[in-house]
């Protein structure tokens, strides 16, 4: 587990690495999944990871008697291939969550995902009336001509209406990104609720439809019992049986020559040195990625870097002296006069996450670095949390006992309007590398769920293993796109 108030770094041993070995770069779960899965082959592997602890923003973070996660993270998938990988490397131990969520809209708390029944009394039946026709427009006019989506907003006026963007997609949205919804591309949207219509939601309200077949309807899930960062711990365990972890150790520099990387220099504490290998996985940020390339790749892929941007995040933990806040899994909060964008209270997700007689709530912000969330002193966005949980009614101040912030960088890939012609200009550089592999939700700049992650690592670890002729990693990225 991670420490909020442990800032040291380990000192990086020494290694001899076998230089058949295959260098993982970052030990989040899509590193940390390729490289376990090497391992338990008998593959040689390394992973190096430049925070003092594995996991990424899938850690768990311990703090006096309390843990939390950066966010809460809930494992589901319909693969049942990676749902036996997860409950396997858990041993067992974990929860089932059954997920309860509200959105704060007009002052008041909605279920989330929106219940008719609810939206019906609480928004007014004119509001949901104009809803539904501007519903039932947009369906006949796609069944004349299909609609042309760009931005997120294209595509969700085209299948919810323009009533229901207004009331519940625009402001949550341009919370989380930090950008209006005619600049961000429509893909992520349309792949984060898939097969999500209003017919799907109002079913799934009315009629108790599981929504199995729809990500954003799912509504349980498992969860580990001591927080996320035991699937990250568990990974790294399993690693550390015959290979080694480095953390505290930054990647400085990808040496290669004829399109092939030969070894990466990284430091680790003082020490700087050079790691050798024979292929090498990336999970580190895209952009991170191509700055490393010694030799500097060319100007054009420098340029479609910097076009490419990410999400950060930042999580400011209150410990209070109270059992419980909500028995919510997460609430929403998508207005403006709300900096905060989510918060969920850990104990809601299993009973160990908290001492007994109390609990904590997570409050997520999601900033760029340089503003004014992510300069703010740990003191002055505390204060800032307190103040909007009492104004929602729901802490008093004087229940506040301790707290905790953490600053997470590159949290989430930006995929704004006109960011794949320079994704896919990267990709295709990077494609002549023939021992380099991109995996991850940050590495291959891909908004991926856990359980896509993971799977990301598990395949490039299967082709290392099996040494087959590698699929171009731009057209297995597009294909699966």
């Amino acid at each position: 587990m991670s420490s909020c108030l442990d800032n040291s770094v380990p000192k990086m041993t020494n290694l001899s690495i076998e230089k058949d070995s295959t260098i993982v770069l970052g030990g989040g779960l899509a590193g940390l999944s390729a490289a376990f899965k090497m391992a338990k082959a008998g593959s040689p592997v390394t992973v190096i990871e430049s925070a003092p602890e594995v996991g990424g923003l899938s850690r768990t973070i311990s703090h006096g008697d309390f843990l939390f996660d950066l966010g809460g993270h809930r494992f589901h998938t319909k693969n049942d291939a990676t749902a036996r990988f997860v409950k396997e490397l858990l041993h067992g131990d974990y929860v089932t969550v059954n997920r309860k969520s509200k959105i704060f809209l007009q002052n008041r708390f909605f279920d989330y995902p929106l219940k008719p029944s609810n939206a019906l009394f609480g928004l007014g039946i004119a509001t949901t009336v104009r809803a539904l026709m501007d519903y039932i427009k947009e369906r006949m006019k796609n069944s004349i001509r299909p609609a042309q989506h760009v931005s997120l907003e294209d595509w969700v006026v085209s299948n919810f209406g323009r009533t229901m963007f207004n009331l519940y997609f625009k402001e949550y949205s341009e919370k989380v990104w930090g950008i209006e919804c005619s600049r961000i591309s429509e893909e992520w949207v349309s792949k984060r609720i898939e097969g999500l219509s209003l017919g799907v939601a109002i079913k799934n309200a009315f009629f108790k439809y599981s929504g199995r077949d729809v990500n954003s309807l799912v509504d349980s899930f498992i969860y580990p019992h001591a927080g996320i960062g035991q699937l990250s711990e568990n990974l790294k365990a399993g690693i550390k049986e015959n290979n080694a972890v480095l953390t505290g150790t930054k990647v400085h520099q990808l040496n290669h020559r004829d399109f092939s990387i030969t070894n990466v220099t990284a430091q680790g504490q003082e020490q700087l040195r050079e790691v050798t290998g024979s292929a090498f996985v990336s999970s580190i940020p895209l952009t991170n990625l191509v700055r490393m390339l010694n030799p500097a790749p060319p100007e054009s892929i420098i340029e479609a870097a910097s076009k490419l941007r990410y999400r950060d995040l930042a999580v400011v933990t209150l410990m209070l002296d109270r059992e419980q806040v909500t028995d919510l899994t997460w609430m929403y909060l998508p207005g403006p006069d709300i900096p905060i964008g989510r918060l969920h209270e850990p104990k809601n997700w299993s009973p160990v996450m908290a001492p007994q007689g109390k609990t904590h709530i997570v409050a997520e912000y999601f900033c760029f670095q340089g503003d004014s969330i992510w300069n703010s002193t740990n003191e002055q966005i505390t204060s800032l949390t307190v103040k909007h949980l009492e104004r929602l009614g729901l802490i008093k101040k004087h229940e506040v006992i301790d707290s905790c912030v953490i600053r997470v960088p590159k949290a989430y890939p930006l995929l704004e309007v006109g960011y794949s012609d320079h994704y896919a200009t990267i990709l295709e550089y990077l494609d002549n590398f023939r021992n380099l592999h991109i995996i991850g939700r940050t590495g291959m700049f891909k908004y991926y769920n856990m359980d896509r992650a993971i799977e990301s690592g598990l395949e490039v670890a299967d082709t290392i293993i099996k040494n087959r002729p590698r699929v171009s990693e731009r057209e297995a990225l597009f294909i699966g796109a």
